[in-house]
């Protein structure tokens, strides 16, 4: 059971790695790991106050999969944006690895995407807005891109607020 500590952090390699798309044979295992990603963005909601998506390289799974959790559980397995809207917004990003840093980056604000469900069923999707802007983050992970790679200037980050400093 993988816990907020198990959380690779700013700085780790791993996290620019590319993750390896799951066979059909790893079901059951991705299982746990969609356990352990539920569990520990539980654990970062708790603690920071957001939290609506994780991928598994943030937990140190190599492996293209998404748990998001809005309304309800959805697992994204070797999910793939197939379209981007040509519009853009900008939006100040957060990641659970650098949980007290935001950073404003550009996103698309439409994407449709395929991916495969956790009974292997093949599934597609549209995201608009913050949805769309969520996956987009989330997926960067899987191809080894964080936020901090997409900001739009030098000067696109900033503390998250705290009761100092606000």
């Amino acid at each position: 059971m993988k816990t907020t500590a198990d959380l690779l952090l700013l700085g780790n390699p791993m996290l620019y790695q590319v993750s390896e798309e799951i066979i059909q044979e790893e079901l059951p295992e991705a299982k746990k790991w969609v356990q352990d990603l539920h569990e520990v963005m539980e654990d970062i909601r708790r603690k920071y106050n957001f939290g609506r998506a994780i991928a598994a390289p943030q937990l140190g799974y190599m492996k293209r999969l998404i748990y998001m959790n809005i309304d309800k559980p959805v697992v994204f397995i070797n999910p793939k944006i197939i379209s981007k809207s040509e519009e853009m917004f900008e939006v100040w990003d957060d990641c659970m690895c650098f949980p007290n840093l935001l950073v404003k980056v550009l996103r698309h604000k439409a994407i449709e995407i395929e991916y495969l469900d956790e009974n292997w069923e093949k599934k597609s999707a549209i995201f608009k807005d913050e949805l769309s802007e969520l996956f987009q983050h989330e997926h960067d992970h899987l191809d080894g891109i964080l936020c901090t790679m997409r900001a739009i200037d030098n000067k696109s980050f900033r503390w998250r607020p705290t009761e100092i400093g606000k």
